[in-house]
């Protein structure tokens, strides 16, 4: 199988945490510059648009999943909106606690997941996605205070009815402010929004001591797994890339 994986800078960086994996897929970075000391075993593109080369060549099938890398999200997610001609992506990370337990967060995009029925489909999106890797889809539903804190502010009052309708409609938990509670039993997290879904993703993986797997935008028909450009090492997704395309 053939992995691409988009680089705006650090290659050497980039090389250096692909080596783990070296022999599980074949890796072709999508990049505005070779490096100076090429690896032998990864085999490279150069452009000066490698966001819409690496969407393109996922789009056409010569790469069999696509990794964001370093590339700027911006216009990298707007390439793969218009190659599949969608007003929307959305995208599930896929974190592990320092502890090791693997769970979904989502949402993670600071523009997602603001209305019931966007955490709706996030949940039904994240349920058969959970079942592929052998996470629980058992779903907890976060919101900005515990029921008793109603009142308090309209804002924390509307996170806490949107978190009971979501619950009610999705068969899932309501699990309040909770989090620590709600990551015991639960594979799925639902954040109140994608600002604090991405906070929590932050604090985990950047300040906590978690990992990150990349997040697989659920809504195309091909294997696409956004990272963040805050991390380090590639080699998760690229293990997650492999592991969707298996199943």
């Amino acid at each position: 199988m053939i992995i691409g994986i988009g680089a705006e800078k650090d290659l050497l960086g980039i090389e250096e945490s692909l080596k783990r994996i070296k022999g599980r897929a074949d890796i072709v970075i999508f990049s505005r510059e070779m490096p100076k000391n090429p690896s032998s075993w990864i085999e490279y593109k150069i452009s000066d648009n490698p966001e819409e080369e690496l969407v393109n060549a996922l789009y056409s099938g010569s790469i069999d999943a696509a990794i964001r890398g370093t590339l700027p999200a911006n216009s990298t997610l707007k390439a793969l909106k218009k190659r599949w001609n969608t007003d929307t992506l959305r995208r599930i990370a896929v974190l592990e606690t320092a502890g090791g337990k693997k769970f979904i967060l989502a949402p993670v995009g600071v523009d997602e997941g603001w209305s019931v029925l966007e955490k709706t489909e996030f949940i039904n999106a994240s349920r058969p996605l959970a079942e592929k890797l052998g996470i629980s889809p058992k779903v907890a539903v976060l919101s900005g205070g515990r029921t008793g804190d109603i009142g308090r502010h309209e804002i924390v009052d509307r996170t806490i009815n949107d978190a009971e309708k979501t619950a009610e409609l999705t068969g899932a938990d309501n699990c309040e402010i909770l989090i620590e509670d709600a990551i015991k039993d639960h594979g799925i997290i639902i954040a109140p929004d994608g600002i604090s879904g991405n906070l929590i993703f932050r604090t985990l993986c950047l300040l906590g001591g978690g990992n990150s797997h990349g997040a697989p935008v659920v809504n195309i028909d091909k294997i696409f797994v956004d990272t963040s450009r805050a991390g380090k090492d590639y080699s998760n997704a690229v293990l997650l890339a492999i592991s969707l395309l298996k199943k």
